[in-house]
């Protein structure tokens, strides 16, 4: 779970969080429900009656979301693709899938899930209204969700990644062309058109007098042309570090220790006075361990002569490590994955080296100018 959320529990195995921008949106629509939406639509209820109908509306709302979310999620599962985690904030919910679908048939079935249960739930809230229509305060919150989740199937099928619309056109371009970087570019360049549509259409609202609604939708398009510029550039990293091992990035000359100093001498002697941020830690001359900054830092610092490497290391048999024949691609995602900056190179049991993202993106660098200076 990210440090800016609140783990909320597991749900099929997939952590479900919720980040504090949640409690924002949250706010905003409780009130806008209470004070404007509930009092047009239902005249002469207490004041009260409409703040609980806005609070219990906003919380069916989000539990719909993480049905959708979960939605996408299942369908992973069963391709053996990996979830992460499922974190509600500011703009609904995301399902953080860990990997990229096998297959263009799996990305289409993973991303039209969401939209299904979705479009599901609108149905059953709408079934349901007959049945509450006597009770005027359940029949508004039934009225609402069935209308909001519907209106999320039709916003999330706008053709441009990353909606699931802009995935299941990236499955058909995909499946169409058979080279799903390519897919990845057309359908995040689309979801471009789309944010700078919604931008425009915003500005236009603001100028016609619908301030609020006007800079939501903008606020939407520019958060949408932000994920699909992202996606571009991602893809394009992919596309350069494809065939590119770890061995042509790796620092072979690492800086090694011994594992019984203490933390206070590497501090002074070796990480104030190189800059170095991670070193292989040595016990009878064969690599044990890695110490970085964060070890260091979880030690109190009133200990730090006291206590010696070793003792803050993290052994190297409890860490993720790579092989020099790794792709960097992978690389780059087991760091993101695993929340590390460094991981040791392995060879036949013995540390060979080390990769930092410093060091990818230093490959990259030299890839981008060698290609420059190709043309």
């Amino acid at each position: 779970m990210t440090r800016h959320s609140i783990p909320l529990g597991r749900i099929l195995g997939i952590a479900i969080g919720l980040d504090f921008s949640w409690f924002l949106i949250f706010a905003l629509l409780t009130w806008l429900l209470a004070a404007s939406y509930f009092p047009g639509e239902f005249k002469n209820l207490p004041a009260g009656v409409y703040w609980a109908m806005g609070a219990a509306t906003s919380i069916l709302l989000f539990v719909s979301v993480l049905l959708h979310e979960l939605g996408h999620s299942v369908i992973a599962l069963r391709y053996k693709v990996p979830v992460r985690r499922i974190t509600l904030f500011l703009f609904g919910g995301v399902a953080e899938i860990g990997a990229e679908p096998p297959s263009a048939r799996a990305e289409f079935f993973i991303a039209i899930a969401g939209p299904l249960v979705s479009l599901a739930l609108a149905a059953l809230f709408q079934a349901i209204e007959p049945a509450v229509a006597a009770v005027q305060p359940l029949l508004g919150i039934v009225k609402y969700l069935a209308y909001i989740n519907l209106a999320v199937v039709l916003f999330n099928l706008v053709p441009g990644y990353p909606l699931d619309g802009g995935r299941v056109f990236r499955a058909l371009v995909w499946a169409i062309t058979g080279n799903m970087r390519r897919a990845t570019v057309v359908a995040a360049n689309v979801g471009r058109f789309f944010g700078f549509f919604f931008i425009m259409v915003g500005v236009w609202m603001m100028l016609g007098g619908n301030f609020g609604g006007g800079i939501w939708i903008a606020f939407i398009g520019w958060f949408l042309d932000s994920a699909a510029a992202s996606q571009v550039q991602l893809t394009r990293i992919e596309g350069l570090l494809s065939g590119h091992i770890v061995s042509q990035a790796m620092s072979v000359n690492c800086p090694r220790l011994p594992a019984d100093i203490p933390l206070q001498r590497l501090v002074d002697e070796h990480i104030l006075a190189s800059g170095q941020r991670f070193y292989i830690v040595d016990r009878d001359d064969k690599a044990v361990g890695l110490i970085n900054l964060r070890g260091i830092l979880n030690v109190p610092r009133s200990r730090w002569s006291s206590t010696t490497v070793q003792e803050a290391m993290l052994p190297l048999n409890q860490l993720k490590s790579v092989s020099p024949t790794t792709e960097l691609w992978a690389v780059l995602q087991l760091m993101d994955r695993s929340g590390v900056n460094q991981l040791p190179v392995i060879s036949d049991g013995e540390v060979v080296g080390m990769l930092s993202r410093e060091d990818v993106i230093g490959y990259l660098g030299a890839l981008v100018e060698l290609g420059k200076s190709a043309r």
